[in-house]
């Protein structure tokens, strides 16, 4: 039986069942370079700041990071990828989906490269609080996803939610308080072959303890 053309939920059943069979040959595809924001996004944080990475992939990022001086809990959704990540950065490597984080106020940054642009949209928002609450006020989230799309799945089965900029904006603001910093678009690969248009948003939990509490 085929998966729904939209998940029921924040999560999809056949994209993590898709990442755990393809471990190996996803993580090998991308064991070399970090993502191009990754750079920027360390230098906007003080040495040893606490960072969730939410789908850390095969590690590459992690990794990068934990070089940089950074204190990271890399996390994945896929038991077989995490295991994978495990290997890689000799730390752990904790299995978690987007809609188990209830961290409150325990990091300094949420970076999730290429990851939660498998959340249906209608879910987003909810999924966008969770992080929001996880950050420290004044805490940097970056997250990237493929853009200017239909809502659905690819040939391998994966679920993505192709949002444009605006369904973007309408998702933060009905999350949270976020302060957006930025919103890019650019082009970029990924796992298939082919170039498609991206949109690569970072944002502020701001420090204002009223800005705070609407995330509460």
């Amino acid at each position: 039986m085929s998966a729904p053309a939209e998940p029921g939920g924040a999560y999809d059943p056949a994209t993590l069942a898709f990442y755990d069979a393809e471990a190996p040959e996803y993580v090998a595809s991308g064991k070399d370079g970090v993502s191009r924001w990754l750079p920027q996004f360390i230098d906007m944080l003080p040495v040893g700041a606490r960072v969730l990475e939410l789908g850390c992939g095969g590690g590459r990022d992690a990794e990068a990071m934990l070089l940089r001086g950074l204190d990271v809990e890399p996390t994945d959704g896929s038991a077989a990828i995490a295991a994978k990540a495990q290997q890689r950065l000799g730390c752990p490597v904790r299995v978690m989906r987007f809609d188990e984080l209830s961290s409150v106020e325990a990091y300094d940054a949420v970076w999730a490269s290429a990851s939660l642009l498998h959340v249906p949209l209608r879910k987003l928002p909810r999924i966008l609080q969770r992080v929001f609450r996880s950050l420290r006020p004044g805490g940097l989230h970056f997250v990237s996803y493929k853009a200017a799309g239909t809502p659905g799945r690819d040939h391998a089965g994966r679920y993505f939610n192709h949002p444009d900029g605006n369904a973007l904006v309408a998702a933060y603001q009905r999350s949270a308080s976020w302060e957006l910093l930025s919103a890019v678009e650019y082009v970029c690969g990924g796992y298939e072959s082919g170039q498609g248009p991206w949109i690569a948003v970072t944002a502020r939990r701001p420090v204002s303890p009223d800005a705070a509490a609407e995330g509460a």
